[in-house]
């Protein structure tokens, strides 16, 4: 593992423990972020499953998929749109080892502008 790995892994756990210690019973908006997409997920930690997934690679997102901010905010918008069919308003958001900035909080303003709360 290299030290760029070990570093994100460090930051990543962190991010994680302290989202544990608040949680309160919600689920967890988990993003990763790749060179040319970004994924999002809405996780129910206690059951050990995925409620509602989107990603640039979506079929619904096809045009206008793609590693940039607003590929980034479509995401977020459907996103919340599927958790909320499937009957989460609230979660915690889990931004991994990356920093609150650029896509990843594009993705953030598109759950928010779409009614998912955190």
């Amino acid at each position: 593992m290299t030290k760029g790995n070990k570093l994100f892994t460090r930051r990543r756990d962190r991010v994680r423990s302290a989202l544990r210690k608040r949680n309160k019973g919600r689920l967890r908006l988990s993003v990763h972020r790749s060179a040319n997409n970004i994924y999002a997920q809405v996780i129910d930690d206690d059951a050990g499953k995925t409620i509602a997934s989107a990603s640039t690679l979506d079929g619904d997102l096809k045009g206008n998929a793609g590693g940039n901010a607003a590929a980034a905010m479509e995401v977020g918008k459907l996103i919340a749109a599927r958790a909320k069919k499937a009957g989460v308003e609230e979660v915690i958001f889990d931004r991994g080892g990356y920093l609150f900035h650029g896509r990843v909080k594009a993705l953030a303003d598109g759950a928010r502008e779409a009614g998912l709360k955190f």
